[in-house]
């Protein structure tokens, strides 16, 4: 009889300066791999044209968003150009017993406190710009930002960049095509990891026997 192997799921972060690219290769990795699913982070911020409720985040206030810090119902928090951003902890540990793979689309704070608190479960990626000139084209061309704002984030990417040895993967984000490769072998190779594995070895056991 085939012995089915059962798999714990892992967490993948993407982090980048803003502009760098994040949000549309998180969606592209969605979209050709259904085997991983988004952990929606929770935001006191308001919705971004096009956003929706519960698919791209909870809109809360802050006053609840710094209640459930007190109750401790975040897995990781953080504050970045004046909201707070975080991902509740219940959803995220059922998920991965369930052998479900979780990306996160969260900044470098975010990561150091999954770091801590998650260990094998975390899979890290830096997105980075090809050039400085690129970014800030980028940031631009997305029309989101006033100027002043689009100001505000150059100056506080080379900050943000300066965390990229605390991640276990750097991809630069020439060509989206490329880049997007460079997250699925990584995925891919992370999944078929010895430690992902819950029940490994009595499954080497059961081959062992005479």
């Amino acid at each position: 009889m085939n012995h089915k192997l059962k798999k714990r799921g892992f967490m993948l972060v993407l982090s980048s300066p803003s502009g760098a690219g994040k949000t549309t290769l998180c969606r592209a990795l969605l979209k050709e791999d259904k085997n991983i699913k988004l952990s929606i982070s929770a935001t006191t911020r308001d919705p971004r044209p096009g956003e929706k409720e519960g698919e791209d985040y909870f809109f809360i206030t802050r006053e609840s968003f710094l209640e459930k810090i007190e109750k401790g119902e975040f897995l990781e928090h953080a504050e970045v150009f004046g909201h707070l951003y975080g991902t509740l902890k219940k959803e995220i540990v059922k998920n991965l017993e369930n052998g479900e793979d979780q990306l996160f689309d969260i900044d470098w704070q975010g990561t150091q406190q999954l770091s801590q608190k998650s260990g094998s479960d975390l899979v890290s990626i830096f997105l980075l710009p090809p050039s400085k000139k690129i970014l800030e084209e980028r940031l631009k061309k997305r029309a989101q930002d006033s100027e002043e704002e689009v100001l505000y984030r150059m100056s506080k990417a080379s900050s943000e960049i300066s965390h990229w040895a605390e991640y276990d993967y750097i991809v630069i984000n020439d060509i989206l095509e490329n880049s997007l490769d460079a997250i699925k072998s990584i995925v891919k190779a992370e999944r078929i990891k010895r430690n992902r594995y819950s029940d490994l070895k009595g499954f080497i056991t059961a081959l062992s026997e005479n």
